[in-house]
């Protein structure tokens, strides 16, 4: 970090050096000759002057490493840092109260405070509040969050080695990275037997991540006032409003060395090292430590993610092999060699691709996209779609087995009914007026009476995401009007262009319209994310939900719905409508009675189909590493530049944490949403592309690291959570899993020339030596031009063709059915039916037989959560029978007790027997 020159850090220890000098002693005198040689000296003096006043009084009172997490004292650990700018002219007397009250309510709760003034601060306008929970706090919140503590060490023997690790050696870490502590087993933390916990030194007891988890549930509940009539709390509230700027708990350390305090874990270099440089993307991941540093809910998401990664891994290699053989096979296609054939498809006249403005053209211009289509749409297709019908099931299920592990290990088995109570939100409680009785607790709770008026704002809430979805279905037609009123343009431009001659069989007026309103649609979806990431936030906090995870529930149903159709509508045009209702010549379809229908290539549209895919989803990607990872870097850069007024050696850490960005609450919700959404682009159009896992799986890889990168180097550290699952993610990709079946039967069916061909193949064929012999001429209709209606009929025909070709299953001119469809293109119709239904059918019954064969937990875990909760009663009945034994030798035993201690004895003995 570039602070001040070298110049000044000398002064500085000379300053360091003459600690006991009087203030008029040769330093001044240095300092007043080294500013007379400079110009303008009088001014730079004065400012050099000050700087020095300023660093020489910081230095002074700073008796602790400036990377320390402690209070003065050096013994107190801070918990949390609350952060504001104190300005009476701007901010007047009323958020200088709250802070008063606020901070008064902390005392009174229990937390020390120790402020630092701003003087001390980097920028001398920034007060930091340090806040330090003691003993008393953290196990009486322990026990109201019953936040489970260990008991005893893990006597459960290890899973026995498989002989095949040696395989995985290269990509293992240490074993103090992966398994920073022991396995113990656990209980819900009780102040009245904390003899029964492993306490060996209190100040260690709990970590870091459970005590800042502790200090945010005080501060997100602690009162500060009264307003218009209405009670005021939480440090929420204070930071929307100005009151404080910042509130976030310290990382332990700087991130690229380890911090000179050697009370201070370090556990923040050690996943930078370890973890978090993309040199290490072939490593596996520190669960145990990343959940012990930032929480069990970003954990999840990490383990979640690396699983996703693995199983990619597998789809990649077989989209990879299905790619290949069509490269392989390329020169093989029947199809693209007549198309190329100049005895063939030079002498197939196809109709116009548009009205008046096109020409009449030959079948062998598209002779390169025919053959390029062929890597995608060929036999390996349809065994690649069933393929990733099998796998998302085969993923989702082992992530199942993979997620219970973690709860067991994570000590996360019974953690969904806490979460129902005890994350109430304080949004929630602020605007409950009334109490009812909870018919199962039997407990008065806090309710919300919704009025009319609570309704009419609701009713209009859902409208505005009903209008925004309309919105999006709207900018859909607007691109396909887009593509209608430009191909004609682009069919002129690039048959009159001599500089396009060279790549005219590549780059199709069909293939430029494509890329172009796909680049158009991708610009379109960001500007509608940006939009709508705002309303559906603001629509939810209006919702007022009861709970956090009901809050995260309802906003990611709003924000993937939205997604949903935003990234993926266009892909379904392409994959399902686009040419499917273009009518024949002289009967053309049109939109709004103005644009005429697009028509496919005669090769088929799965090209463009995939042109389309890999244009959003290439994009997609790139478009959110540079938001993920480089935006934070600039702005960081920015910040660090700018706090330019202390050297290094002064720059404390809650003041580098304080320039660093905020995580966010959503912060992980966004995560989730990229993943997801891309998991569609591999699901549910994987038939057009078999190169999307592979895509996927580099996206990921890097995904992995340059999020563990920015949180830990660019993020402050976020308050730890708990979390037992993915939550609503789980539903959404089932969902999606489901949706995939349906699509791709349709994509392979519709889209695709599979079903086509094979009709041919086995109905139509009539050269048994080449049985796809004139399939091309086959799927080609005839039409007379001079039926032709004015509107249709191109303004010049130089070589006066009477007949032209267009792709369809319709009678000739000559015949008594003109221009009706033939008995082929019924049976055609009726095997990609028939294909639809078996593939779907065979696809879901593998689905759901692979998913009852794949239990959700695995018996080993479903005997060790036994065990654990068999020794954990065991032990806890074991204490207060140990207790009742020592009540009576101490001669204050009673016929009661005598009672109580036979009743505990029975008890032991009965979770024996269970």
């Amino acid at each position: 970090m570039n602070r001040v020159g070298k110049k000044d850090e000398t002064l500085i220890e000379m300053g360091l050096a003459n600690d006991g000098e009087e203030s008029n002693g040769p330093l001044f005198e240095n300092l007043s000759n080294t500013d007379s040689e400079l110009p303008c000296n009088s001014e730079k003096a004065g400012r050099r002057y000050n700087l020095f006043l300023k660093q020489r009084l910081r230095i002074d009172k700073r008796h602790q490493s400036k990377d320390s997490v402690f209070f003065r004292d050096g013994v107190r650990r801070i918990d949390f840092v609350l952060a504001y700018v104190d300005d009476p002219k701007i901010e007047g007397e009323k958020k200088v109260e709250r802070r008063r009250e606020f901070e008064n309510n902390l005392e009174k709760a229990g937390l020390e405070l120790e402020t630092e003034d701003k003087k001390e601060s980097d920028n001398g306008k920034t007060y930091f509040v340090k806040i330090h929970a003691p003993w008393e706090v953290l196990i009486t919140y322990a026990e109201v969050l019953s936040i489970k503590m260990p008991i005893k060490e893990n006597d459960i023997p290890c899973t026995t080695e498989n002989p095949f690790d040696w395989i995985s050696w290269p990509f293992r870490l240490p074993e103090i990275v992966m398994h920073p502590e022991p396995d113990y087993f656990t209980a819900p933390f009780s102040k009245e037997r904390q003899e029964l916990y492993l306490i060996e030194d209190e100040n260690t007891f709990f970590s870091p991540s459970v005590r800042n988890r502790i200090v945010f549930y005080i501060l997100t509940r602690c009162p500060y006032g009264t307003e218009e009539g209405k009670k005021k709390f939480g440090i929420k509230r204070l930071l929307n409003n100005g009151t404080y700027t910042a509130a976030y708990p310290l990382h332990d350390c700087q991130y690229w060395k380890r911090a000179n305090d050697p009370k201070c874990e370090n556990e923040r270099y050690t996943l930078y090292r370890e973890w978090a440089r993309f040199p290490r993307f072939f490593k596996e991941q520190p669960l145990d430590l990343i959940r012990k540093y930032y929480g069990e809910r970003i954990g999840i998401y990490f383990a979640w993610l690396g699983f996703y990664t693995e199983m990619l891994f597998f789809a990649a290699i077989v989209g990879l092999i299905c790619f290949l053989y069509g490269a392989f096979t390329m020169n093989e296609n029947m199809s693209s060699q007549e198309i190329c054939d100049s005895e063939i498809g030079g002498k197939i006249i196809m109709c116009p691709l548009c009205d008046q403005k096109c020409d009449y053209w030959r079948l062998n211009s598209t002779c390169e996209s025919s053959e390029y289509s062929h890597l995608f749409d060929n036999v390996a297709t349809l065994f690649f779609a069933i393929f990733m019908g099998i796998w998302v099931t085969l993923f989702l299920e082992f992530w199942k087995r993979r997620q219970a592990r973690l709860e067991y290990e994570w000590d996360l088995v019974d953690f969904e009914e806490e979460q129902q109570q005890l994350q109430l939100r304080p949004e929630y409680e602020a605007k409950c007026t009334q109490k009812r009785k909870n018919p199962v607790t039997q407990e008065l709770e806090l309710v919300k009476r919704k009025s009319i008026h609570d309704y009419g704002k609701l009713s209009l809430l859902y409208f505005g995401i009903l209008f925004w979805i309309f919105l999006i279905i709207a900018s859909m037609i607007a691109v396909i009007v887009y593509r209608l009123a430009v191909y004609a343009a682009f069919a002129s431009i690039m048959e009159n262009a001599q500089t396009l001659q060279p790549i005219q069989g590549i780059l199709t007026p069909q293939l430029a319209t494509s890329v172009t309103a796909s680049c158009l649609n991708f610009v379109i979806i960001m500007i509608l994310n940006f939009l709508y990431e705002r309303i559906a936030i603001w629509i939810t906090d209006m919702e007022i939900p009861r709970t956090h995870l009901e809050y995260e529930n309802r906003l990611t149903m709003k924000m993937f719905l939205f997604q949903f159709v935003n990234y993926y509508s266009s892909c379904f045009y392409v994959a399902f409508f686009k040419g499917k209702f273009v009518g024949y010549p002289g009967h053309y379809t049109y939109m709004f009675d103005r644009w005429r229908n697009e028509e496919c290539d005669p090769a088929g549209c799965l090209i463009e189909l995939t042109t389309q895919l890999t244009i959003i989803m290439a994009g997609k990607q790139i478009w959110g590493n540079i938001q993920e990872a480089i935006v934070p870097w600039i702005r960081n850069w920015w910040g660090r530049r700018k706090a330019s007024s202390s050297p290094e050696n002064l720059y404390s850490r809650w003041e580098q944490d304080h320039d660093l960005q905020n995580f966010g609450a959503l912060g992980l919700f966004y995560e989730y949403l990229e993943m997801v959404i891309q998991f569609g682009f591999i699901t549910l159009f994987v038939a057009s592309f078999p190169l999307a896992p592979l895509l996927a799986l580099m996206n990921n890889i890097l995904e992995i690291r340059v999020d563990s990168w920015k949180l830990t180097t660019q993020f402050r550290r976020p308050v730890a959570a708990k979390a037992h699952s993915i939550g609503v993610w789980q539903e959404i990709l089932n969902g999606m899993a489901i949706l995939s079946v349906v699509t791709n039967a349709f994509i392979v069916a519709f889209t695709s020339d599979m079903i086509p061909r094979l009709v041919y193949y086995y109905a139509y064929s009539m050269d048994p030596s080449s049985p796809m012999s004139g399939y091309i001429n086959d799927s080609l209709s005839i039409f007379q031009t001079s039926d032709f209606p004015d509107k249709n009929r191109p303004d010049i025909n130089p070589e006066n063709f009477s007949t032209c070709r267009y792709r369809d299953y319709r009678y000739p001119p000559d015949h008594e059915r003109k221009y009706a469809h033939t008995m082929q293109f019924w049976h055609i119709l009726a095997a990609k039916m028939a294909f639809i239904i078996i593939m779907e059918h065979v696809v879901f019954i593998v689905k759901f037989f692979v998913a009852w064969m794949i239990p959700d937990v695995p018996a080993e875990v479903k005997a060790k959560i036994k065990r654990e909760k068999y020794l954990t009663q065991k032990i806890l009945h074991e204490y207060e029978l140990n207790k009742l034994k020592q009540k009576l030798c101490e001669n204050r035993t009673t016929a009661s007790m005598e009672k109580e201690v036979i009743a505990t004895e029975g008890r032991v003995e009965l979770s024996e027997v269970m």
